[in-house]
């Protein structure tokens, strides 16, 4: 059994900007709100989550970076990658731009680190 979670049914059909200073329906909100929360408990339950990306307007990257990229960047992306399940029909290779962005999360933060 998996844990089921659709932005555009479960948060908004017009997801917005980065963070909650910057508007409505942030990525940021969504992370805090919604998919941190359904991250910490699918692995509890040792379930997949899956991420239903389809029926929005459209995302800023800025939105699916703080919201994917975000997780990753707390609970490192090899593990975010082994529990989430990301479907998109309307735009297939958006899959592919968010685990970019799940990937690359922890490269910037060592950058980070080194300076």
């Amino acid at each position: 059994m998996a844990i089921n979670l659709s932005i555009a049914r479960d948060f908004s059909e017009t997801p917005g900007p980065r963070s909650r200073e910057e508007g409505d329906f942030s990525g940021e909100e969504f992370l805090e709100d919604l998919l941190q929360p359904a991250f910490i408990k699918a692995q509890k339950s040792h379930e997949p989550l899956v991420v239903d990306l389809d029926g929005v307007v459209g995302y800023a990257t800025s939105f699916l970076e703080a919201a994917f990229g975000g997780l990753a960047r707390i609970y490192e992306s090899e593990d975010v990658l082994k529990i989430l399940e990301l479907t998109c029909k309307d735009e297939p290779s958006l899959v592919d731009e968010v685990k970019n962005y799940i990937r690359d999360a922890n490269l910037k933060q060592d950058t980070k680190r080194v300076r």
